[in-house]
């Protein structure tokens, strides 16, 4: 189990880098919730395809119970993601692809404080430390290059990603031990089905009863909105398998390899250039989400 976690954490990353950049292409033509479902669109398919095949290979003789918690999470968790992916889309228009994805970072070390704040979690002298570097990465992040002024508002759509994105998979992994009576992979694939059924459902009845014109721009990038599905049904394969085996702090730890393929993205794909205060909080960011474990 030790190294399978890590390699699901490594696909995780991978694919959500490359999720994330088919979604910034993706909003030059469709608004920001359309960008959203996008996300969730397709992956359901592919979701209970997954689950079938898992079942085939490992039957599982027992008895299946969603409590009442679990839904209660899968809900929560849910809402969470759909606003944390919408502020991730805005942030695109902000900054750049590699700022934006660096900003939403601050999930890590957000999620460390909700563990200390609400599930008696404790941090030492170093992990405090690694939360005030990471403060002054976010900041570095947002600031941008000498010639831009900082933007609070860019910073706090990032923060506010990032917070989403910590509710998000500290509920999920809530949500996964809910199921304790199966094993690792089966709890993380019931709530895969579940959380992306129920985003899926929410998203497109919102859409086709106030903007259907964003469901019609969807359908002319559906190609576009395609690969955006299937890298987001890998990559929250690869998060919730992970975060079913481990805590979620050291899974989205090693998870901040996510900013090191979207530096390549966004140099080779995009063709973006970093300012040097750029590269230093990208940095700071992997440093300060080490320290608060390492601590």
């Amino acid at each position: 189990m030790a190294i399978s976690w890590v390699l699901f954490t490594l696909m995780a990353a991978f694919m959500q880098a490359w999720r994330n950049a088919f979604q910034k292409q993706l909003s030059t033509s469709v608004d920001i919730y359309g960008t959203t479902l996008a996300r969730f669109l397709f992956a359901p398919i592919f979701a209970f395809s997954y689950l079938a095949i898992l079942y085939s290979q490992q039957p599982i003789t027992a008895h299946v119970t969603f409590s009442n918690k679990f839904w209660l999470y899968v809900v929560i968790a849910g809402m969470s993601q759909i606003y944390a992916t919408a502020l991730m889309v805005k942030l695109f228009q902000q900054k750049n692809y590699a700022i934006g994805i660096g900003l939403a970072k601050s999930e890590a070390i957000l999620a460390a404080l909700i563990g200390v704040v609400f599930l008696q979690e404790h941090l030492t002298g170093w992990g405090w430390l690694g939360v005030l570097i990471g403060a002054i990465a976010v900041f570095l992040l947002s600031k941008g290059s000498r010639h831009t002024e900082l933007s609070v508002k860019t910073l706090m759509i990032g923060l506010g990603s990032g917070l989403c994105f910590a509710v998000t998979s500290l509920l999920v992994r809530e949500a996964s031990l809910e199921l304790n009576m199966l094993p690792f992979l089966h709890r993380a694939a019931w709530v895969l089905c579940s959380l992306i059924s129920f985003q899926c459902v929410a998203l497109l009845l919102y859409l086709a009863l106030f903007s259907r014109k964003t469901l019609y721009h969807m359908w002319q990038r559906l190609g576009l909105t395609f690969k955006v599905s299937v890298c987001s049904f890998l990559a929250s394969l690869g998060w919730f398998s992970a975060m079913s085996m481990q805590t979620v702090a050291i899974v989205k730890t090693l998870g901040q390899v996510e900013i090191l393929f979207s530096l390549l993205i966004s140099a080779f794909f995009f063709k973006e250039k970093l300012a040097r205060s750029d590269h230093l909080g990208l940095l700071l960011v992997i440093m300060a989400a080490i320290m608060v474990i390492w601590a």
